[in-house]
């Protein structure tokens, strides 16, 4: 069987170096560079930051990886601050295992899995995680109540337990598990670091034009109402640090879908919160059966104004 030519890796150390339309493989100098180039086109996948010790083993990963699936990095990203990630659960038994150990691969962090009484099974395999690793916690809800639901019952979690980043990721890998460190680094700087796919650099793979279409509308119709600020208010990727979720007065969130996402946002902001976008790729991984319905949509109808008046 023939094996796939190596690709060229090339290196970033001075931002003077930065092309206009970087392509191909590259080894960023920081994350500010690995940021740049990212926005100005490279596919994130196949850009690292260098970790010292192991330059030529990201060399030789990088020119011949597959770049829809990644390899982890020689040792997870780490910034020095206490990290979890939360990860909602419901019928994710196909996932979950995978998507827990690229976490750990990817950032020096924790994992709170966090079940909605999947019927399939999800709850058992994340309780066999957990006793295999220390860092991976589970909580088991009574049944689906909404992703907004599990997300806030794991940022109260986390807040207890004394964690200063908490990031948000899908299990079903349509978020590019291997940004985790990008934004962890962007969080350092921010109250809010989120995964955009509308800023530069950033797009969507596998979606319908109705999917495009409700999408970027729901964006346009948040940024009518509460400002232009933030240019992906759906995105569900995000970091958040623990001081501004402290500033939020969580019991009075009223969203349950995807609008969640944009009260979540608005609250930040309301706290004074800073907000800095990195742009991802996402791919739609739910064989074409999108989670952005009509309903979703509709919700967004109603809570945004009511966002911009009573909060």
């Amino acid at each position: 069987m023939l094996r796939p030519p190596m690709r060229e890796v090339r290196e970033l150390h001075d931002p003077g170096g930065l092309p206009a339309r970087p392509t191909g493989a590259w080894l960023a100098g920081d994350f500010d560079l690995a940021h740049a180039l990212i926005s100005r086109g490279a596919e994130s996948a196949l850009v690292r930051v260098v970790q010292e010790g192991h330059v030529e083993e990201q060399r030789r990963t990088l020119a011949g990886q597959d770049e829809t699936r990644p390899p982890l990095p020689p040792r997870p990203y780490s910034f020095g601050v206490r990290c979890v990630v939360v990860l909602p659960t419901y019928n994710e038994r196909e996932n979950v295992e995978a998507m827990t150990h690229a976490i750990r691969g990817w950032l020096d962090t924790d994992v709170l899995i966090v079940d909605d009484n999947s019927p399939d099974g999800t709850g058992r395999i994340a309780d066999g995680l957990a006793a295999a690793d220390p860092r991976v916690h589970v909580r088991h809800r009574a049944g689906k109540e909404g992703l907004g639901r599990a997300y806030l019952d794991g940022f109260g979690w986390a807040l207890e337990q004394g964690y200063e980043r908490i990031l948000q990721i899908d299990c079903d890998f349509s978020h590019p598990v291997w940004d985790l460190p990008h934004l962890a680094h962007a969080s350092l700087k921010a109250d809010l670091s989120i995964g955009s796919r509308y800023v530069p650099g950033g797009r969507t793979e596998g979606w319908t034009f109705k999917r495009r279409l409700v999408s970027r509308c729901a964006n346009l119709y948040a940024s009518m109402f509460l400002g232009f600020r933030v240019k992906d208010w759906t995105a569900g990727f995000r970091c958040w640090s623990a001081a501004i979720l402290g500033r939020m007065d969580l019991d009075q969130v009223v969203a349950r879908g995807y609008s969640f996402q944009i009260e979540m946002t608005w609250r930040a902001l309301r706290k004074g919160g800073t907000v800095r976008e990195v742009p991802i790729h996402f791919v739609d991984r739910d064989e074409g059966t999108s989670k952005m319905s009509m309903g979703i949509a509709l919700e967004a109808a109603r809570v945004i104004p009511w966002l911009r008046l009573k909060v």
